[in-house]
């Protein structure tokens, strides 16, 4: 009886250090809404979809009342440096949540189609899960913020889009939104998002999402008196922020030539025709048209150290002051 006392003590030993080192699996129910305007118009038909992401804790605090940073991976799924900042926000006390919107639908990657999982999707996954996290005791529900990079960067963009939220009517808000390089090649009929800051970085040189359609979207946006700001980096491409040299996605879109126009029900139309991208097919039609292949992507060592700096700026002062 000792021993087997000891092997069960060992036992729960070791699952705490897995969960440690590993986190918690914080699961939910969404579904696959293939656009925007599958979710304004039409998210009750939606196949339901069985969804997690991981949940982390700083070490040293109580773990209680945290705020919390749901981070959105992009198009190849979770890179090294997207968890770079998650830690670097641990560190700085917060809880980090990685949304898993690939891995739960076991997909590895969408580079070069983006049909798999769409930026819909992942919207519905984020705010399906801030359902659940919201009413975890150890997660402050007024002081949780959204980050993610290229396609997670338009998640978190458009997450901040007011007809989305009203369609998911979502228990929590995010009260911070840092998007990275997301592909802004949207002319909106309707600039109406929500009143949490909103701030994008994206590279000079970016040809896979361009820097250009977000600094005209951003314009549009404080127009309307939206609270958004834009950081553009010199001599920097698309993954300023990570390690290693410049590399060429063969499988990538260019999108430079692409502006579509967003009507105010989320559907997205084709080029110079009154037609809606809501299917797979017309929208690999719609690209086909305007899009090349081949972005290059990168690091630029201080672009990097600069966009470390400033998001840690940015989070802290939205969900600490």
């Amino acid at each position: 009886m000792k021993l087997r006392g000891l092997i069960l003590a060992a036992a729960v030993v070791y699952s705490s250090l897995i969960i440690a080192q590993n986190g918690e699996r914080i699961s939910f129910t969404s579904a696959n809404p293939f656009s925007l305007y599958h979710i304004i118009t039409d998210l009750n038909n939606q196949e339901s979809q069985q969804a997690y992401g991981i949940l982390r804790f700083p070490d040293d605090r109580d773990r209680i009342n945290l705020p919390l940073v749901v981070g959105v991976a992009g198009s190849k799924n979770w890179a090294d440096h997207h968890l770079e900042y998650l830690a670097m926000y641990r560190e700085m006390g917060f809880a980090t949540f990685e949304l898993q919107s690939f891995d739960a639908r076991s997909v590895s990657s969408t580079v070069g189609e983006q049909i798999s999982v769409t930026t819909a999707t992942m919207i519905l996954d984020a705010y399906r899960a801030l359902d659940v996290l919201v009413k975890d005791p150890r997660i402050d529900e007024e002081r949780v913020a959204i980050t993610g990079w290229s396609l997670g960067g338009g998640v978190t963009l458009f997450s901040a889009w007011m007809p989305v939220i009203e369609a998911i009517q979502p228990k929590g808000r995010f009260k911070a939104h840092l998007s990275f390089y997301p592909p802004c090649i949207f002319d909106l009929e309707l600039i109406d998002f929500s009143t949490a800051p909103i701030h994008i970085l994206a590279g000079e040189l970016d040809n896979w999402v361009p820097a250009e359609p977000c600094e005209d979207l951003i314009m549009q946006m404080q127009a309307a008196g939206v609270d958004a700001g834009i950081t553009v980096y010199a001599n920097a491409h698309h993954g300023f922020d990570r390690e290693g040299e410049l590399e060429i996605a063969e499988n990538g879109y260019t999108t430079g030539d692409c502006r579509f126009t967003m009507r105010k029900d989320g559907a997205v139309l084709m080029n110079f025709l009154d037609i809606p991208m809501i299917t797979p097919i017309r929208q690999k039609i719609s690209l086909a048209c305007c899009a090349g292949r081949g972005p290059t992507l990168g690091g630029n060592p201080e672009a990097r150290t600069a966009a470390f700096s400033f998001a840690r700026q940015f989070i802290e002062t939205h969900l600490l002051d």
